[in-house]
């Protein structure tokens, strides 16, 4: 009966050998396999991700470039406007871009986010500020020159500059090292 078992056991422990190191090989190989596929993933989802953040960052930067009253002021004014109709018509066309790039928010940080909504809301305090200086139905052209010389005696930067410098930034970084 021994010699029996020991028969037995000459056959089956070199199999069970071969089982359990056929079974190691196996499982190493699919786990490392996981790994390479979920780090190509990890990649692949990144690139996506940096492009469309690079993207925002385009979107926000085309933003400041366009609500800043250097270039807002020319767009909006028409020739014969009041002073009220060229504030609302500027308040307006900031608000209409800054609601047109809401959804950037989700692609950049809180602080640029945040430096672009600040920059839209003092812009636009701004030109309230200028415009209370002046009768509602006084010329436009009277707010477009109050402007324009409020913009060259500014010392310091507009929040809508401040807000551009944030955004390149942390562009900059995007692209340095990646997704943030």
């Amino acid at each position: 009966m021994t010699a029996t078992i020991l028969e037995i056991l000459k056959y089956v422990l070199p199999s069970l050998i071969v089982l359990i190191s056929s079974y190691l090989i196996v499982q190493k190989f699919l786990v490392s396999e996981l790994r390479r596929k979920q780090l190509a993933l990890l990649h692949e989802t990144q690139n996506i991700t940096i492009r469309m953040r690079l993207q925002a960052f385009e979107r926000l930067a085309l933003l400041m470039e366009r609500v800043h009253p250097r270039h807002m002021v020319p767009k909006v004014y028409i020739s014969g406007m009041t002073v009220s109709l060229l504030q609302q018509a500027l308040v307006t066309a900031i608000r209409s871009e800054f609601e047109h790039n809401l959804s950037q928010q989700v692609y950049v940080s809180r602080e640029v986010w945040e430096s672009v909504r600040q920059a839209v809301e003092q812009e636009i305090g701004m030109i309230h500020q200028i415009a209370k200086r002046l009768p509602p139905d006084a010329p436009g052209k009277d707010l477009n020159a109050m402007i324009s010389d409020y913009l060259m005696s500014l010392e310091s930067q507009l929040p809508s500059e401040i807000a551009l410098s944030i955004i390149h930034d942390e562009a900059r970084r995007v692209l340095s090292y990646g997704a943030v």
